[in-house]
């Protein structure tokens, strides 16, 4: 009791610009208990003589019945702006626009999407602009770079596509993620090469002795639209078996070779997966296999077999965005129904029923740049993904960075996947 009253007695306190407001609610609430009395209880009426009796009193009854209810409308109005724009900057001038942002992000589907690299941050860039029940699986096989030199050094997973994601998911200031994607120069010593993001989820990482719980503390510091989960929290590394035989072991080293990739798999072959990622599954409206370097973004997430398993299980809208253009090496001449094939030959039974894939036509000096980096446009196959069993689903998806490149256009393929969740989602009891 003494512990209630105590809190009770906090909002009182200095500073917190609530107490004249508290004051002006009781004001109108004792107007509005007048203002009743005088309306409904006749028995007062014969003191109110000098009002003019009953009648005179039911009027003053009436406007003070109004004055108190305006007056504790405009009380609880301030209150709460008060305490919002002490939690929110935009609070003062925008509160109900943004309550009501949030209640529709808040109801928004329950989206997984599954994938990594620059196309799985893309496409996130575009749904959180929908909901907020965003879960993003982002692989930890990656072991270049900084991740790469973080991973070896402090035994962690990588967390390069994990901070790409949170980044992407963000909600702070501009200059709070610009800082996550700040990397060191040549100067900085022992830092160079470093992401200021990848050291602070280091850093977490070492402070409470979990990866999970530093992404956790991460997303927070963010004030990220959703959560970002690693597959597996387990050390993994990527190998894969080229078409010329060899055996190559690091995704780095794999994207390197510049040589057709056969097959990929994880070592050790069976590690264990983040609880969360089955669950979100499992309550999933709509699944999102990809977009994301197809060997070494997103197959990986799914060599992780509760992951596959759960996806299989689901029954989830389940859609998977082909990439617009093919990478040099790994998939050198795929078409849209090649990389399906890639995926199936490590899943067995395909984990999506759908598959989106860009039919915007690119023009002809960016197509030639890329040519001269051994990468074309994906053929968009109707027919041969249609005899797979699948369903194709064309639609203009590209957009051109200002640095040149092709790029998923983040709204226009999120609109896509929702318009898609809506048409086809199954009916859930």
């Amino acid at each position: 009791m003494k512990a209630s009253l105590r809190k009770a007695v906090r909002w009182l306190h200095p500073g917190l610009r609530v107490k004249r407001w508290l004051l002006l609610l009781t004001v109108g609430l004792a107007a509005v208990s007048l203002g009743a009395v005088l309306v409904f209880n006749l028995f007062v009426f014969e003191l109110m003589e000098p009002l003019g009796g009953p009648q005179g009193a039911t009027v003053v009854g009436a406007c003070a019945l109004a004055a108190g209810c305006l007056t504790v409308v405009l009380a609880l109005q301030q209150i709460v702006r008060s305490v919002a724009s002490a939690l929110h900057p935009e609070a003062q001038s925008r509160l109900v626009d943004l309550m009501l942002e949030e209640r529709r992000l808040e109801g928004g589907p329950k989206v997984v999407v599954i994938g990594g690299g620059t196309g799985l941050s893309t496409l996130l860039r575009g749904l959180k602009r929908y909901t907020t029940n965003l879960t993003a699986v982002a692989t930890v096989a990656d072991d270049g770079g900084s991740s790469g030199r973080l991973r070896e050094d402090m035994g962690m997973p990588p967390p390069g596509d994990i901070r790409n994601c949170l980044v992407a998911l963000a909600d702070a200031e501009q200059l709070m993620t610009e800082l996550f994607e700040y990397r060191f120069n040549g100067q900085a010593g022992s830092l160079s090469g470093h992401s200021f993001g990848n050291l602070l989820i280091a850093a977490l990482t070492e402070i409470t002795g979990d990866f999970e719980q530093a992404v956790r503390e991460t997303s927070r510091v963010l004030a990220i639209r959703g959560r970002v989960l690693p597959p597996t929290a387990d050390g993994v590394g990527l190998c894969a078996r080229m078409s010329d035989g060899a055996l190559v072991r690091g995704e780095s080293s794999i994207s390197a070779a510049g040589q057709q990739i056969d097959y990929v798999y994880l070592d050790p072959p069976d590690p264990r997966v983040v609880d969360e990622v089955p669950t979100a599954v499992q309550e999933a409206n709509i699944i999102v296999v990809g977009p994301g370097s197809t060997f070494t973004s997103v197959i990986p997430n799914l060599l992780v077999p509760q992951v596959t398993e759960a996806i299989k299980r689901s029954s989830a809208v389940k859609v998977f965005v082909c990439n617009v253009m093919t990478q040099p090496g790994e998939t050198t001449g795929f078409s849209a129904s090649d990389h399906v094939k890639a995926i199936k030959r490590h899943t067995g039974e395909l984990p999506f029923d759908y598959v989106l894939m860009n039919t915007a036509p690119i023009e002809e000096s960016i197509l030639a740049r890329y040519r001269e980096e051994g990468a074309q446009a994906v053929e968009a196959d109707y027919a041969e993904v249609a005899r797979m069993g699948l369903i194709p689903i064309p639609a203009e998806l590209v957009s051109v960075s200002a640095d040149g490149w092709v790029r998923h256009n983040p709204a226009e393929l999120a609109r896509k996947l929702m318009a898609l969740l809506e048409d086809r989602a199954p009916a859930r009891v």
